[in-house]
């Protein structure tokens, strides 16, 4: 049959089985939109401004494993998305970004609304497409589809001039898989490089496991835990792994990183072999690379990009190839090979005796208050509240660290927040994002005063479309991770970290249809909790006023090494 360009673009998303896209309409998307208004396959979300669009479909896609979809415009439409496509980037989330073009005879002309759409994100995209001709417009949207979920994912744009809308061809529904000559990731690890693996596993005496973002993408959380049993080794998941290992198993050590756990960042620096699962020795996680270099270990890295293998940390057995396939191979072949009780049984039993040393250290542990609400007892008492099992997405600060800490994740994808990019305005964008892809579900947004703030007129989203998730604002009238490193670097000189003018959030939240709660005391927040969460058809904003002098604990600083941990104020 014969189509024009927009009728095309709704075809495509459909056969792909969308059912959900994030957008906001103008003038060169026009003729999509009306495609759209025809049909019924899919859902559009109307957003209130395109970086939430782009952050939604990248939640929708961390929350679900599909790949999220969303739509914007030429020029300020499509410069508007770019920080949420370079969020998505960093963590490598698989979703596709359609922007409209201008014409393509008014390319290069400075028409209205017209920006370099392809060199303005080449540097935060896997791939991006300038559609020239209707008749590659199908096979292009296919072929970003592919490209976005195989191999490392990632974000995919596809440029659409206005005129190739309107343009008519012949449409073919896909046959068969999509296959690019100039792409093919490798997916199955080396047989010999899995092999040196398993031998250095079955030496080691004080074996350490470290999985990253990409045993969630991977959907590798059972063959993870599988190989932590097997091993009998200790285990830290990432702020991207989160949930991958269930923070109730024993072996689970916490976070690493600048905010890790005193036990996991020790026996990270002390173990002699080193699984590295889908992570990619950040410098959030290791921080001073020569520092971390300082006590001999093997490394094993196992990654699906071969680019982040010794990028900062030289490894000993590279295995490139997908987490999943990669670890129900070297999983195969340990139990093929540790068949006899293991020679080195005395010095693992000394291994976790040290481990358990340094977890006495309690470092998570905080001083309660019967007069100020502390934030970390928020997060606390909603876990209690929850059962542990909402999704929960944060915005970036302190807030995110405390979440982090405090809200002990025990299935993947369940966490929902900017790593790499560290993005503030992503908590409210992400939780309509992931109720789209799970309603029904208890979904938490912990931010702060200022991140909220970012997008907050996507309330007007939740109202049209009934999403209720509940608003957990850390309210500390700091900035409070920039506050916290000007009084520890800077002299207690807080330049432009204090809000000043802060809304009334209770009156805010009721101005867009929702509810609001304020809570200012220790005594009324599981209660206030309670509350939030029973009703279940309304978003609830509720204003924690927490202490405003409250800090992240433990903080390694910048350009320190990994086990040069501040464990309190007491360490400053």
């Amino acid at each position: 049959m014969e189509l024009n360009g927009a009728d095309i673009v709704v075809r495509c998303l459909a056969d792909e089985g969308v059912e959900h896209v994030f957008g906001y309409p103008g003038g060169a998307v026009l003729y999509i939109y009306d495609a759209i208004f025809k049909q019924d396959k899919f859902q559009h979300i109307l957003v209130r401004h395109e970086q939430a669009a782009v952050h939604a479909a990248d939640a929708y896609s961390r929350a679900s494993d599909k790949v999220g979809v969303c739509l914007v415009t030429s020029g300020p439409g499509l410069t508007n998305a770019v920080t949420g496509i370079a969020t998505a980037y960093m963590d490598s989330i698989p979703m596709v970004i359609l922007s409209g073009q201008v014409p393509t005879h008014a390319i290069g002309e400075d028409a209205f609304q017209e920006c370099d759409t392809v060199g303005i994100t080449r540097p935060c995209v896997k791939h991006n497409f300038l559609v020239r001709d209707v008749k590659d417009l199908a096979e292009t949207m296919r072929k970003a589809f592919h490209i976005a979920r195989t191999g490392r994912p990632g974000p995919v744009l596809v440029d659409i001039p206005k005129d190739i809308t309107v343009a008519h061809c012949k449409y073919t529904p896909p046959r068969g898989e999509i296959t690019m000559r100039s792409y093919a990731p490798v997916v199955k690890g080396h047989q010999g490089q899995i092999k040196k693996a398993v031998q250095m596993l079955l030496a080691a005496e004080r074996p350490m496991i470290y999985s990253g973002g990409g045993v969630i993408l991977s959907d590798a959380a059972p063959e993870l835990q599988q190989v932590v049993d097997l091993l009998d080794a200790p285990c830290t998941n990432t702020l991207m792994g989160l949930g991958a290992l269930p923070a109730s198993h024993h072996h689970y050590l916490g976070m690493p990183g600048m905010h890790g756990t005193y036990e996991a960042n020790m026996a990270m620096q002390h173990c002699d072999v080193l699984l590295a699962i889908g992570a990619r020795f950040d410098d959030r996680v290791i921080g001073n690379p020569k520092h971390f270099a300082q006590n001999p270990r093997k490394i094993i890295h196992i990654d699906i990009d071969p680019s982040s293998i010794s990028k900062r940390v030289k490894v000993d057995v590279p295995i490139v190839g997908n987490v999943k396939d990669v670890l129900v191979e070297l999983i195969a072949q340990y139990e093929a090979t540790a068949a006899t009780p293991r020679a080195n049984q005395a010095a693992l039993t000394r291994w976790w005796q040290q481990v358990d040393a340094w977890r006495g250290k309690d470092c998570l542990k905080y001083t309660p208050s019967d007069e100020l609400i502390k934030p970390q007892y928020v997060v606390e008492t909603l876990w209690k509240v929850t059962g542990g099992d909402a999704f929960v997405t944060s915005d970036v600060g302190q807030h995110q660290m405390w979440a982090a800490q405090y809200y002990r994740f025990n299935k993947p994808r369940r966490w929902i927040n900017s790593g790499g990019l560290g993005t503030m305005g992503v908590g409210l964008p992400y939780a309509m994002g992931v109720q789209m892809a799970n309603p029904g579900q208890d979904i938490a947004v912990i931010t702060g005063e200022a991140s909220i703030q970012m997008n907050i007129q996507e309330l007007s989203t939740c109202q049209q479309y009934h999403l209720t998730p509940k608003i957990i604002c850390l309210n500390n009238r700091y900035l409070g991770m920039v506050r916290q490193w000007q009084q520890i670097d800077y002299g207690s000189r807080y330049s432009e970290s204090y809000m000043d003018s802060l809304p009334d959030f209770v009156k805010l939240a009721e101005a867009y249809g929702h509810v609001g709660l304020r809570i200012e005391k220790p005594s009324d927040v599981e209660p206030a909790l309670r509350e939030a969460f029973a009703k279940k058809d309304r978003l609830v904003f509720l204003d924690f006023l927490t202490d405003r002098t409250e800090n992240v604990w433990p903080m390694v600083k910048a350009g320190r090494g990994l086990t040069e941990m501040l464990l309190g104020s007491e360490d400053l």
